[in-house]
């Protein structure tokens, strides 16, 4: 013990004579100041006193006394601080002076001094200071007033505030030093253990930080890092030209060793019989066109639902196979599901319940007992398969969409350090709405065991938070998007998805906008000048589909000229056939088609042509190349990626976007024309306006769209979400040392 006091007092003694010694060092710049101070005091009060005695200046002057002036100047010096006083003439003569005004203080001296910054003169009774002051009669300028006063009680006043100074320095030495003194002995025990941790190799910061005094060191220090990560991420999102090579250097860089784990319901590929043997499809999927580039950048494993016909003779014995076929560039594992699971999993919970419930749609959910169950197994079949596939205890596993709300909590029940990163492409509702679910609870908490949930927007963001406020006991950090649950923080923010964009190989392929534009009309039996929006979409009743053929209805009935020389081409892949609320959507599209055919259709040339059939990404883009319109009327939707191929397929820069304002896109794509779908009106004069945009104002518009897509596209939005991954694994394994118990 004496010897650590001994180390102490080694330490503390320099400690006190350096701020004795700081303090001398101070005291001539704080000499210099005090004399400013007290010389600008001066100048003013010299001002005063010359003022005072302006008239009487004034009255000697006019009756030409000099014993008049020199009793004047023998009652001013009776000032103890007045030394002595002197009259100057403007020509420079120094016309009367008191007794102890200096010989050889002319009076252009003392005009030369009074210039100075601090004017100052030795005298035999020490410094004076000098001031010249315009004596003014009747607002004329007659002669000059030098008043010198002492300035010794300025150096006395020094000396005590130096003494003060000092005392107060050493006394503040002396406190510093107990105070170190008391601190010390109390950390001893936890230096002592910080000096063992380092010794074997466990850093010094982390046991440092454990100490039970230090703690709130440690909760700032980690209330700074967090809001370094929120300016980096906001850093990032002014950057530019995301690609496949920024995502893999990314990765590289700051995921270096980690692997990388997809979870979906749909595959990226599907493996079907044909005439000539199995063929491979890609499904018509906004989640597959934004996910799968993502895959081919960075490798991994993507585990999915086998539900092709061939998909199981292609697999091997551990139902993986690699894709895409002949380059083999990430691995794909398929689980397979019995019918039932199939019906109550996918058809039953997903698509009846969270589907509708989530989209205002007007449709109501449908909750089953049974369903849940299904959906739970299946979340649970899922969780194994992942267990299964990583390589590591610590993956950053993707998990898409709503059909695993409960997956998250499960892989963080048997991976703990997993980075779990749930993105839900679909929107959130509002507190109200999705407390219609009688499992509530238990589909947040499944949630919350990710470490980042991803949505389109900032305003799903909030009514997901606000959701698990309304439910759940959490502490929700608004400014930081955090909430904490179960001792697990999630991150909770909004990362737009979009498409990869075309490069230059990609669209040499491609033919010519005229090309496709003869082709399509051909094909549909139209002449070149007849005017084509388009629409593609799966057939679900929260594409606004119907709405889209009313709108299209309205404006042939407001405008019939336009009757024989427009026509809509709707491309609606049939999707969830087995539910009986699209049966009947289905049944609703053909009547009304029907309806609105006869109406304005003319022999060979109908208003809206319906092509119910799957179409690949080659078809598509033909149809988006040769269309004069693009016609996205989402009721709800979290982002709707057709509005995005679209402009990526139109390097021409024509073509007009007709957008939902109900389209997370809307919020990006401002150039398009924004419209409420449920306004019929509203929808048929936009219809109109695209359809007679003229070329300039197409080409502006799609230009701009055009750099926003090409900036803003999937590899950003990949990017975005894995380095705010790679920033959370860092600040978890950094806390996670922080929060290790020391050791003696």
């Amino acid at each position: 013990m004496m010897n650590t006091l001994r180390l102490q007092f080694r330490f503390l003694v320099p400690l006190v004579l350096t701020l004795v010694a700081a303090a001398y060092l101070a005291l001539p710049l704080l000499d210099s100041v005090t004399l400013r101070w007290f010389s600008r005091d001066l100048t003013l009060r010299g001002a005063l006193v010359t003022n005072t005695l302006s008239d009487s200046l004034a009255a000697a002057l006019q009756e030409g006394g000099d014993l008049r002036l020199q009793g004047l100047f023998i009652r001013a010096v009776q000032d103890e601080r007045l030394v002595a006083v002197g009259l100057c003439k403007l020509n420079g003569e120094l016309l009367q002076r008191s007794a102890a005004y200096p010989m050889d203080l002319g009076c252009a001296h003392a005009r030369e001094l009074f210039a100075e910054v601090v004017p100052k003169l030795p005298l035999a009774g020490g410094m004076v200071h000098v001031g010249v002051h315009p004596v003014m009669v009747e607002g004329s300028h007659q002669a000059d007033l030098v008043l010198l006063h002492d300035l010794s009680f300025v150096e006395r006043r020094s000396q005590d505030t130096q003494k003060y100074l000092i005392a107060f320095m050493a006394a503040l030495g002396v406190i510093i030093a107990l105070i170190t003194v008391v601190v010390a002995q109390l950390s001893w025990r936890g230096w002592v253990s910080g000096a063992r941790a380092l010794l074997r190799g466990e850093g010094l910061v982390t046991p440092l930080l454990n100490q039970r005094e230090l703690a709130p060191l440690a909760a700032d220090f980690r209330e700074r890092l967090r809001d370094l990560e929120d300016a980096y991420r906001r850093s990032l999102d002014r950057e530019d030209h995301w690609d496949p090579e920024r995502l893999r250097a990314l990765l590289r860089s700051q995921l270096r060793g980690d692997e990388l784990i997809v979870v979906s319901n749909r595959e990226p590929y599907i493996h079907e019989k044909g005439d000539g043997g199995v063929v491979c499809k890609r499904p018509a999927s906004g989640l597959v066109t934004a996910v799968e580039p993502v895959m081919r950048a960075c490798s991994g494993t993507w585990i999915a639902h086998g539900s092709g016909g061939a998909d199981r003779q292609v697999v091997d014995r551990q139902d993986r196979v690699m894709v895409p076929p002949g380059s083999d560039e990430y691995t794909l594992r398929r689980i397979w599901l019995t019918p039932e699971e199939e019906q109550g999993y996918y058809y039953g919970f997903a698509n009846e319940g969270l589907w509708p419930l989530c989209h205002v749609a007007h449709v109501r959910p449908v909750f089953r007992e049974s369903d849940w169950e299904a959906y739970r197994r299946v979340n649970e079949r899922f969780a194994d398969a992942v267990v299964a596939e990583a390589r590591s205890e610590d993956p950053v596993v993707l998990v898409q969409d709503y059909h695993f709300a409960l997956l998250p909590a499960l892989i963080r029940k048997r991976l703990p350090r997993a980075t779990i990163l749930t993105f839900w492409h679909i929107p959130w509702p509002n507190p109200e709405s999705f407390g219609i679910c009688p499992w509530r609870n238990e589909l947040l908490e499944g949630l919350l065991g990710s470490t980042i949930i991803g949505f389109h927007t900032r305003f799903h963001c909030k009514n997901f938070m606000e959701t698990v406020d309304r439910n759940l006991e959490a502490r929700i950090e608004v400014e930081h998007s955090t909430i904490t649950s179960n001792k697990q923080t999630t991150l909770v923010e909004s990362y737009p998805i979009s498409i990869a964009w075309p490069d230059e190989a990609e669209r040499a392929a491609w033919p010519s906008v005229a090309d496709c534009r003869s082709a399509v009309r051909s094909r549909l039996g139209l002449p070149a000048d007849h005017k084509l929006a388009v629409g593609v979409d799966r057939f679900d009743y929260t594409k606004g589909i119907l709405e889209r053929i009313h709108a299209v209805e309205r404006m042939l009935e407001k405008h019939p000229d336009w009757v024989g020389r427009f026509s809509l081409l709707q491309v609606a892949a049939p999707s969830r056939s087995e539910l009986d609320e699209y049966k009947l959507f289905q049944q609703r599209i053909r009547q009304v088609t029907e309806r609105v055919n006869t109406r304005f259709g003319r022999p060979g040339c109908l208003a809206v042509y319906l092509l119910a059939e799957h179409h690949e990404h080659a078809a598509v883009n033909e149809l988006y190349r040769a269309a004069d319109v693009c016609v996205v009327t989402s009721l709800h939707d979290g982002m709707n990626l057709v509005c995005k191929e679209f402009i990526a397929a139109r390097d021409d820069e024509q073509g007009v976007l007709l957008l939902s304002r109900f389209a997370g896109a809307a919020a990006e794509l401002t150039e398009a024309l924004i419209v409420n779908p449920y306004h019929v009106e509203e929808s048929a004069d936009a219809l109109l306006k695209a359809i007679t945009m003229p070329a300039p104002e197409q080409r502006e518009r799609m230009g701009n769209l055009r750099i926003t897509v090409r900036d803003y596209n999937v590899f950003r939005w990949a990017g975005r979400m894995l380095a705010d991954a790679a920033r959370w694994r860092l600040r978890e394994r950094i806390e996670a040392r922080m929060q290790r118990p020391s050791h003696d």
